[in-house]
This record gives structure tokens, sequence and C-alpha cells, in this order.
């Protein structure tokens, strides 16, 4: 359980990040919702609300298909 603390500083900016504009290209802002392996962060990590963290996955999955994130993250 130690892994899923909540992360206190994604919590605090999750106000400045306009989700109604959030795209796939957006790939700073994506990065952040991303483990340091490249999972996807769950809803209890991150302290979005449901329709955010939906929205969140799906500009994650097409970022990664487009090749602007990686898929996976240290495997060579």
């Amino acid at each position: 359980m130690a892994a899923y603390l909540v992360n206190q500083e994604n919590k605090e900016n999750k106000e400045a990040i306009d989700f109604a504009s959030l795209t796939y290209k957006d790939v700073k802002v994506l990065g952040n919702f991303l483990s340091d392996q490249g999972k996807i962060l769950p809803r209890r990590v991150t302290g979005v609300t449901s329709k955010e963290q939906k929205k969140i996955t799906k500009c994650i999955k097409t970022a990664r298909i487009a090749a602007l994130l990686p898929f996976v993250v240290g495997k060579a």
C-alpha cells in the first residue's frame, strides 16, 4: 500500500489544469498522470473526478498510439 500514497502535488495542481481543453497533444500535462513505469495513475492517487480520469485515460491512450508517449518506460 505504500506505493499508493496520495500525491499532494498532483491534487493541488489539478485546479490549474483545464480539462475541457485537454487533448492528447498535451504531453507534459499527461505525463503528470503516469507512474515511473509508464502506468496510468489511479484516481485515488491523483485526486481527480471520474469524468476527468476517463478523459485523461483516453488522451493518454491516444497519445501512446500516436507515439507521443511511451507504452513502457525503462525496458531496454
